[in-house]
């Protein structure tokens, strides 16, 4: 069944996560920037299938970028290129193609997380004050009949930087399209909640907690942070946590993580990679301190190496071969144990963890009145306490394939010195599960 038959995709009634009609949906997201300028409908069809049966239901796709031609569409055809001559009738071949791979993503039951451009389209006035009501006019016609369809603002572009247009386009959107949900990529460690927090027509907050590692907070590259903006490092849970507690109350996620396989601080391939148990580590970080959903993301894959364009970030593989990498597959188990413990009645239970570290040893607990989960990254003893007198079956829950081990009782209300077991050949990260 597909999402949108239960009920369109809206906020949930306390503001904490998504629902199609009164069914949960747990946004499982993948960053596919130039899937609609780089790939062909059967190359299409083969990416959004293999993220189907992975469980992704949600790709993250820009409608406009300056990088790629495609049936006239890049805007760098001519110096100072209007916005206006890309939705104009001799591009409407670029448009039909974008509609195919959309519909191909609705047979599939994915929505379309669409950025209507990348930040540099503004950023060098492509779309301005005077065009970008024409263009939210032609794009909620053109999607009109699309069920599958959420609109994201920005592209790693902070807002104040133009926020009477982001603005404006945002309310133009709600206005004219009001049952699509929208929000807004921000630039690389922020959060759309820097600026749109007050704005009626946002409806959750997105950050993009970037691909910098604790030591990396100047390169003096150009994706440096402004120097009021807070510096988080690794620790992806705090952009939740700082939303979580923001007024209005929004539903929050991590649209952009360290992507699997590109370089740690982005820029410089002689640096380490980040590999899939970072990956999962900002996964289980962010969902278990209450985002609503994830995104993952892989370096070959958001720009599709191997399609004929000049190689970014180091990227080391074609994107054919990066889709059978581990971190995409992982995701899942992820998502299905998010649902297994209704992640929509859970909250943050820092307060059990008795002994808790800092950085990568940080461990983190989420959970209700019957499931419980703590994920340790490292695999390090660590003890529980401090909780409801009650007995709970425990079982360690391997991250990497899913399976679970049960091993006894624990009663919360006791102290519980734990220790994950070792695993041979992976990353020792573990899930504790424990169900009343």
């Amino acid at each position: 069944m597909k999402p949108w038959e239960n009920g369109i995709l809206k906020v949930s009634e306390n503001k904490r996560y998504l629902v199609n009609g009164s069914q949960p949906f747990f946004w499982l997201g993948d960053t596919a920037w130039s899937l609609l300028q780089r790939l062909n409908p059967d190359e299409a069809e083969l990416y959004l299938e293999n993220r189907r049966a992975k469980g992704f239901n949600v790709i993250q796709a820009v409608l406009i970028n300056p990088k790629d031609e495609n049936g006239k569409v890049s805007l760098q055809v001519k110096e100072n290129c209007d916005v206006k001559e890309v939705i104009a009738e001799d591009n409407a071949a670029y448009w039909k193609h974008v509609l195919h791979v959309v519909k191909i993503a609705e047979e599939k039951g994915i929505y379309m997380a669409l950025l209507p451009v990348w930040g540099r389209i503004v950023k060098e006035k492509y779309l301005n004050m005077e065009n970008y009501k024409e263009y939210a006019d032609f794009l909620v016609k053109t999607f009109a009949d699309c069920p599958n369809i959420i609109w994201l603002l920005g592209g790693d572009r902070r807002g104040s930087l133009e926020f009477d247009l982001w603005d404006g386009f945002g309310k133009r959107l709600k206005e004219l399209d009001p049952e699509r949900l929208i929000g807004y990529h921000p630039f690389g460690r922020t959060s759309s909640s820097y600026w749109f927090n007050d704005c009626d027509w946002l409806d959750f907050h997105m950050f993009q907690s970037g691909h910098r590692r604790y030591d990396q907070q100047f390169l003096g590259k150009w994706d440096e942070a402004a120097a009021k903006e807070p510096w988080y490092g690794e620790d992806n849970w705090r952009y939740v946590i700082a939303d979580y507690e923001k007024k209005p109350a929004r539903p929050v996620i991590d649209g952009e993580p360290s992507y699997e396989q590109i370089p740690q601080g982005l820029h410089d391939p002689s640096e380490p990679y980040w590999q899939a148990h970072h990956v999962r580590r900002y996964a289980y970080w962010s969902v278990f301190s209450g985002a609503f959903g994830h995104t993952y993301g892989h370096n070959s894959i958001f720009q599709f190496y191997g399609t004929g364009y000049a190689k970014e970030f180091g990227v080391k593989f074609v994107w054919q071969e990066a889709l059978l990498h581990k971190g995409s597959c992982q995701m899942k188990i992820m998502k299905d144990l998010a649902l297994e413990i209704e992640y929509f009645r859970c909250k943050p239970k820092q307060d059990l963890i008795l002994n808790n570290g800092e950085k990568e040893y940080r461990n983190v607990a989420f959970g209700n009145e019957n499931n419980i989960v703590i994920y340790s990254y490292t695999g390090k003893t660590f003890t529980l306490g401090r909780g409801p007198d009650k007995d709970y079956k425990a079982y360690w829950v391997d991250p990497c394939d899913g399976v679970k081990n049960y091993f006894g009782v624990i009663n919360l209300s006791k102290e519980n010195v734990l220790t994950p077991p070792q695993k041979e050949n992976e990353h020792n990260d573990w899930i504790l599960l424990l169900i009343a």
